[in-house]
């Protein structure tokens, strides 16, 4: 198998870790077909601030597999199996379901309304009946459409150039908003911007991290926030976790930010006494 992924006429040594490795692959697989009927699926969220009035103005929904046996599973680990597998499919529209439902929870219970952003994979965002499950999720919800985001990443943004334009405007007539996620880690030009007209920037976390002292992180974030601020485009920027990176970022009129120097991804519970509560000034 590791040789058939390398391409034709490859070989590869075998050894004992291949097995072990094949197997927790082959488990995770099986299980998942059983995670979403035993409802082992959790959403975090973590807050996403507004940098001039320290308010949280949105939040990511982010999932987690809490494993009877194995305990709390990150996504990086089973989100790639989900994808190749098409079992992506059907998570994905429950992570969907279960943030559109928990964010209008929070607006009955009379929080400040905020947007929830939903990551969508390419194989998610091109699925051909995508549009009509997200009009059916927010109508058995009654949800406004302006309060969810749809985050896409470049790798989708350069798959089927007419369709994905067709899909963010249909979206966007909605009044959903779209979102670029991990922007600079892909291989989309900064021309893409220009077509697909998003809403928000996300600046991903490796050129925020220890930008006080990166110039050449510098160089490029300031670059991306000056030309979304010319495209009419919110910035937020991913992966804050300093003090130091959090008043660069703030001092370069960055709209948005959030990471573990924010607060990091909580449970339904603790989002909600943020919600309340706000956070600390920094």
């Amino acid at each position: 198998m590791a040789a058939k992924a390398k391409g034709k006429n490859q070989f590869a040594y075998y050894h004992s870790k291949m097995d072990q490795k094949n197997y927790e692959k082959l488990r995770l697989e099986n299980d998942m077909y059983r995670a979403l009927q035993n409802k082992e699926f959790v959403l975090y969220y973590q807050p996403i601030i507004d940098v001039q009035t320290g308010k949280i103005v949105s939040g990511e929904a982010l999932i987690r597999w809490k494993h009877p046996e194995l305990g709390l599973i990150s996504p990086s680990e089973f989100i790639p199996i989900a994808e190749e597998t098409g079992l992506i499919l059907p998570i994905g529209e429950w992570v969907l379901t279960e943030a559109c439902r928990q964010n209008k929870y929070w607006q009955e219970k009379g929080y400040p309304p905020i947007r929830i952003a939903v990551n969508f994979s390419a194989r998610q965002f091109m699925y051909h009946h995508l549009f009509r499950s997200v009009q059916q999720i927010l109508k058995e919800i009654d949800m406004e459409p302006n309060w969810l985001e749809i985050e896409i990443t470049e790798s989708t943004i350069i798959q089927d150039e007419e369709a994905v334009i067709e899909m963010i405007e249909q979206f966007k007539q909605m009044g959903i908003h779209i979102s670029i996620d991990d922007f600079g880690t892909g291989f989309a030009s900064l021309s893409y911007l220009k077509k697909y007209r998003v809403n928000t920037l996300k600046i991903d976390r490796s050129f925020v991290k220890d930008i006080h002292h990166k110039t050449e992180n510098a160089a490029i974030t300031t670059a991306m926030i000056h030309l979304a601020e010319q495209l009419n485009m919110e910035v937020i920027a991913e992966g804050v976790e300093s003090k130091s990176d959090y008043l660069y970022l703030k001092s370069k009129a960055t709209n948005k930010m959030q990471g573990f120097f924010i607060r990091r991804p909580l449970n339904p519970t603790e989002f909600e006494h943020v919600l309340l509560n706000g956070v600390e000034q920094f």
